[in-house]
């Protein structure tokens, strides 16, 4: 790849970041600032399109991020770790399970899309299909999906780093790899580990669709429920959630 992923840490569990649609592999908040580098190896992956890889030409799928997601880790000498997906990246982190013949360890998704996709109704398909060129339609998306709770100033922070670390065309086509996918036959039954994090906040990726998604389609799933956060919960409480995925790491 023209462009090497960003490495946190030495440590023997390895751990692969697959970020969302809004974000890049520098937006995960503060988390990784809290990551215990003697512990872990965290990996976080930019799709194409995306932070340190825009202007890099692509098909922009789950295909692909699989791809990319899987050389890098290869790069890196990995023979099995855990993935971590937030949103879009719960999606994709299922592709990378089915691709990678056996050497996924664990999946934790931070507000995850399961692998039926996300149907639109006829309010929320033109908000995400216009968010490409529309500051406001990503400003409305951030602030529905938090709970319409959160500081104004925060809320167009975001925006604007989501603009800065995507292309437009990458961000538009992503949303179809992501909303518009349904692979779930593929990873039924599945026996991989498999926690699912979702903020009390979020009403689009809530434990509701959790339970009708994920812990349907895994039996090893279990669901578990952050207080005081949304859908972006590396920012809103990130100390909370690094705690749920280093007890989940630490278990496998």
């Amino acid at each position: 790849m023209a462009n090497a992923p960003l490495v946190i840490g030495t440590g023997p569990r390895k751990v692969l970041a697959l970020h969302g649609w809004f974000g890049s592999a520098t937006g995960w908040g503060h988390l990784p600032d809290l990551v215990d580098g003697d512990r872990y190896s965290w990996l976080f992956l930019d799709y194409r399109g995306y932070g340190a890889r825009r202007g890099e030409a692509g098909e922009y799928s789950l295909a692909e991020i699989s791809a990319d997601a899987l050389a890098a880790v290869d790069a890196q000498g990995w023979s099995s770790f855990a993935v971590v997906g937030h949103s879009m990246g719960g999606s994709a982190m299922q592709r990378v399970l089915l691709d990678a013949g056996g050497r996924v360890d664990g999946l934790l998704g931070v507000s995850p899309v399961p692998a039926t996709g996300v149907p639109f109704d006829e309010q929320s398909g033109p908000l995400f299909r216009g968010a490409a060129e529309d500051r406001g339609n990503r400003y409305a998306i951030l602030d529905l999906t938090t709970g319409g709770r959160l500081s104004r100033t925060w809320l167009e922070r975001m925006v604007q780093f989501s603009l800065d670390q995507s292309d437009p065309a990458a961000f538009r086509a992503y949303l179809d790899a992501w909303a518009g996918t349904d692979f779930s036959a593929e990873v039924q039954g599945h026996p991989v580990p498999v926690r699912v994090v979702v903020g009390e906040h979020d009403p689009a990726l809530s434990a509701a669709v959790m339970e009708q998604t994920f812990l349907q389609h895994y039996p090893n799933a279990s669901l578990e429920v952050l207080p005081n956060a949304g859908h972006y919960a590396m920012y809103e409480t990130p100390v909370a959630l690094l705690s749920t995925v280093e007890r989940f790491l630490d278990d496998l």
